[in-house]
């Protein structure tokens, strides 16, 4: 019989601390979370801001967070479905769109502090490397990149919000190597970029799959030919969209709609009533009888 060690005792059972439960759930990676919101104590409660972004099957979720004891603060937030008020009607989760979303939690959050006149950004897109710089008294706001449990690696959409805040003003540290096209020997391609923030790779894709595939073509972008949206259209929408952000970047509420629901109980009745409807019940049945004894 081969003896085997017993890898887990009693005594590591007894030591055995059970992790924090967004751990346990998968949800946090508290390694990075501490160094995202540790400040220097010589700040006192100076918050640290953190750009959170997260993406899901439809939609992107930026916003702006400040960590308190009681729980995380959202100070402004901005999504990719609100795209569609400014012209952007297909493609939400695309670079271009996260790069729209990025602009636009900028420019509202700039708005919401007062400072979207004194630090504009860069209007127009080249593709190129830009920080901000300081003007007048008041310093740019500054927030640090929160990508969450997502794999940060070169050309990654989470990036593509991160410069959609730089150039609408906001100080977001960054370095151009996750950008996309980067390589070690070449280095940084501001052309590259630009396609992707403007979505001209979209569109050329559009016409290669429209001239070799047709049929294929049709069903990967229905929506689009639904919509009359063609290959050379997308740089115009995303252009005219980046405009429209930074004329008006406020947050408008949806009106609620008041829908009928239908009530498939009966109401109830007080005491009287049914000691009413026994009465009627009654007087009807005697009513019924003496009909029939006639």
């Amino acid at each position: 019989m081969v003896l085997k060690k017993a890898l887990k005792s009693k005594s590591y059972h007894k030591r055995y601390q059970v992790k924090w439960r967004r751990r346990r759930e998968g949800k946090t990676d508290y390694y990075a979370r501490k160094r995202l919101i540790t400040q220097d104590k010589r700040k006192y409660n100076s918050p640290k801001y953190r750009l959170v972004v997260r993406f899901s099957n439809r939609d992107i979720v930026c916003q702006i967070v400040a960590a308190k004891l009681i729980g995380d603060e959202v100070l402004c937030a901005a999504y990719a479905h609100e795209l569609p008020r400014y012209g952007i009607k297909l493609g939400l989760t695309n670079y271009a769109a996260a790069y729209a979303v990025g602009l636009l939690i900028a420019r509202r959050m700039l708005s919401k502090l007062g400072l979207a006149e004194t630090y504009v950004g860069k209007q127009e897109v080249d593709g190129e490397m830009y920080e901000i710089e300081q003007e007048g008294n008041r310093r740019p706001f500054k927030a640090l990149l929160d990508v969450g449990l997502s794999s940060t690696t070169t050309g990654k959409k989470v990036f593509a919000v991160m410069k959609g805040a730089v150039d609408g003003g906001m100080n977001v540290p960054h370095n151009e190597k996750r950008f996309p096209a980067w390589t070690k020997d070449e280095g940084f391609s501001p052309e590259e970029l630009k396609k992707r923030i403007l979505g001209i790779h979209v569109s050329e894709f559009m016409e290669e799959l429209e001239e070799e595939d047709p049929d294929k073509f049709k069903v990967q972008f229905s929506r689009y030919i639904a919509a009359g949206i063609k290959a050379e259209d997308l740089e115009d929408i995303y252009t005219n969209a980046h405009e429209a952000i930074r004329a008006d970047p406020s947050f408008t509420k949806k009106e609620k709609t008041t829908t009928e629901h239908k009530k498939w109980n009966k109401p109830k009745i007080s005491h009287e009533q049914r000691k009413q409807n026994v009465r009627d019940k009654i007087q009807a049945a005697m009513e019924a009888a003496a009909e029939d004894d006639e």
